[in-house]
């Protein structure tokens, strides 16, 4: 269900359309949707991933978001031991996965995304058991991760990565704090890597 909103707000996101108020409806051929036909996952399913009324294809961007979501809530569900801890951790997460998809769909990092998770991140900062410390080491890691990628944007013009990588790579690392920060750096790139590789040999098979 969360994620059938994440596809909304995706969809409609610096459109000018509301997210809360303008009722479902085929981008096609702009019949607005029952109930029976906006049920998550399912409704994709039965209506063979076309609209009911003009047979129009339906992106695969619901079920995916959708099932991912659904993943994520029971991922955080299978990590923490009360309702207000999955509340909390499964919105943080969630506003990661909003910016990801975002980001993937129309290649830039959405400032309202990045400012909410912010938020997250300095609660998590302000409110974790620290060492003797652990702020500075918190705080420090972050800012020179974050200046790692910054570097990285300005170095290549741009070409590699966007300007808001760096900032989300700071609301990422203080969310995590430190040594975590680190490992995620190198996840990422390591990620990033396997991505490219494979994104580097289909286009050569695709040529060939």
């Amino acid at each position: 269900i969360f994620g059938s909103f994440f596809n909304v707000v995706l969809f409609r996101k610096n459109t000018g359309e509301s997210v809360v108020k303008d009722g479902s409806r085929c981008f096609s051929c702009g019949k607005k949707l029952r109930a029976l036909e906006m049920m998550p996952i399912l409704s994709f399913v039965l209506q063979g991933g076309k609209c009911r009324s003009c047979g129009s294809r339906i992106s695969l961007q619901y079920p995916i978001v959708e099932i991912l979501a659904g993943c994520l809530a029971l991922a955080v569900y299978l990590r923490v031991d009360s309702v207000l801890l999955w509340a909390y951790y499964f919105a943080a997460f969630s506003l990661l996965f909003l910016i990801a998809a975002y980001d993937f769909k129309n290649q830039i990092i959405d400032t309202h995304f990045l400012y909410a998770f912010s938020f997250f991140a300095a609660v998590e900062f302000l409110t974790r058991n620290q060492p003797a410390g652990g702020f500075a080491d918190d705080l420090a890691s972050s800012f020179f991760i974050a200046l790692f990628f910054y570097f990285l944007w300005l170095f290549s013009q741009g070409r590699w990565m966007g300007r808001g990588d760096a900032d989300l790579a700071f609301g990422s690392a203080l969310f995590l704090g430190f040594p975590l920060n680190l490992a995620m750096l190198f996840f990422a790139f390591w990620l990033g890597g396997i991505v490219g590789a494979v994104s580097a040999c289909s286009f050569s098979s695709s040529e060939e």
